[in-house]
C-alpha cells in the first residue's frame, strides 16, 4: 500500500467531504494486496436488485496509454466531456444498481474520491473504494470485493470499456440463470483487430473455450469488459495460478466456468469500445462518444447519463 496515498483519501474525506463516512480495511486475500473503504450518504446498505453487487475495476497503470498516464490514471482521462470512469458507472446505473465498489491503484487512488465522492452525483446511495496494491491482473483485483459481493452474484465491468446499450436485460437473464457466469460479446466488424482480445471459440451455440489474442480468431467476437459471476468466483480466483506475466487473469476465470458448463453469453448490438486499448483506440472511442453517443450533449452543457432503451 501507498500510504501517502491512502492518507490522501482520508483527507479527502475528512475535509472536503465532512459528512460523509469512510472505513478503511484490509482486504480479505491479505499478502497487502489491497484495502476496502466505504463512502455512504448515510449508514444503511441498500439491497441491490436481484442481489446483483456491481465492481468497476479502475486499477492499472495504463501503460498502452503513455505518455498520458503518466501523470494520471488512465480512468481519469477524459471521453469527450466526461472522465473515462463516468460511462462504466452510469452503465450500471442505467441498469437500475444503486451501489458500486470502484477498484483503483496507484499513485492517483484519492483523486477518485474526490472526483466521485459518495456517488450522490450519480444517484447512488453508496459508493465503495478498493485499493490495489500492485500489479496483479483483473483476477486479482475482483478478489478485493470478496467482502463486498458476500453470497450475491456479482457484475464486473472493465473501467475503460464503453458500452451505449442498456445492459438492464443481460443483468436480469443472469439473475435468473441458477448459477454460473455470463459474460457479454461484441461482433467486430474487423477481424484484425480480434488478435489483440480475447475471442471465443462457440460452437453449437456454446462456448468451449476463450483464446487471448489469438494469431487466427475462431469466431468474429470479442469478449467485452463485461461480466458476470456467482460467489463461486473467489474460490476461482484462489486456485488460480499467475500467468507468465505474473497476473491472475480473468480469461482463467471464464475458463474454468466454461469447464464446467457454466457459462452463458449474450451479444451486444450497440457500441462498444475498450478506450484503454491503445492510444489509437482511445482516439477511436473519443471520437464516436462525441459524435455519436445517443443522449450526449454538446460542448457547454452540463453532462447527462447517457439515455437508455428497454
Amino acid at each position: 500500500m501507498v500510504q501517502s496515498d491512502l492518507e490522501e483519501m482520508e483527507l479527502a474525506a475528512a475535509l472536503e467531504m465532512p459528512v460523509l463516512r469512510l472505513g478503511i480495511k484490509e482486504g480479505r486475500k491479505g499478502n497487502d494486496v489491497g484495502r476496502v473503504c466505504s463512502v455512504a450518504q448515510n449508514s444503511r446498505t441498500e439491497s441491490l436488485p436481484d442481489s446483483q453487487r456491481p465492481v468497476v475495476l479502475a486499477g492499472g497503470l495504463g501503460t498502452r496509454l503513455h505518455p498520458l498516464t503518466r501523470i494520471t490514471n488512465k480512468h481519469l482521462l477524459p471521453l469527450y466531456n466526461k472522465p473515462m470512469i463516468f460511462y462504466p458507472i452510469e452503465t450500471l446505473v442505467g441498469a437500475g444498481i444503486t451501489e458500486i465498489m470502484v477498484v483503483t491503484g496507484g499513485n492517483n487512488a484519492g483523486d477518485f474520491l474526490r472526483l466521485l465522492g459518495n456517488g450522490r452525483d450519480f444517484g447512488l446511495s453508496r459508493l465503495h473504494y478498493a485499493y490495489q496494491d500492485r500489479e496483479g491482473g483483473i483476477a486479482e483485483a475482483l478478489s478485493l470485493a470478496e467482502e463486498f459481493v458476500g453470497s450475491d452474484r456479482c457484475v464486473l465491468v472493465l473501467g475503460d470499456n464503453i458500452v451505449e446499450e442498456d445492459i438492464s436485460d443481460f443483468v436480469k437473464r443472469f439473475a435468473k440463470q441458477p448459477s454460473g457466469a455470463r459474460i457479454l460479446l461484441k461482433e467486430m466488424s474487423e477481424r484484425s483487430h480480434l488478435v489483440h482480445l480475447g475471442v471465443p471459440v462457440i460452437e453449437n451455440g456454446r462456448i468451449t473455450r476463450i483464446e487471448e489474442k489469438p494469431t487466427e480468431p475462431k469466431s468474429p467476437y470479442a469478449v467485452t469488459g463485461v461480466y458476470m459471476y456467482d460467489a463461486e468466483v473467489f474460490d476461482i480466483v484462489r486456485r488460480l495460478e499467475p500467468s507468465l506475466r505474473g497476473e491472475l487473469e480473468i480469461t482463467d476465470v471464464n475458463n474454468e466456468y466454461i469447464a464446467r458448463r457454466a457459462m452463458e453469453y449474450d451479444v451486444l448490438s450497440g457500441y462498444w469500445g475498450d478506450a484503454g486499448e491503445s492510444i489509437d483506440q482511445y482516439m477511436t472511442v473519443q471520437q464516436y462518444v462525441a459524435t455519436q453517443w445517443r443522449g450526449q450533449r454538446r460542448s457547454g452543457e452540463s453532462a447527462a447519463l447517457p439515455s437508455t432503451q428497454s
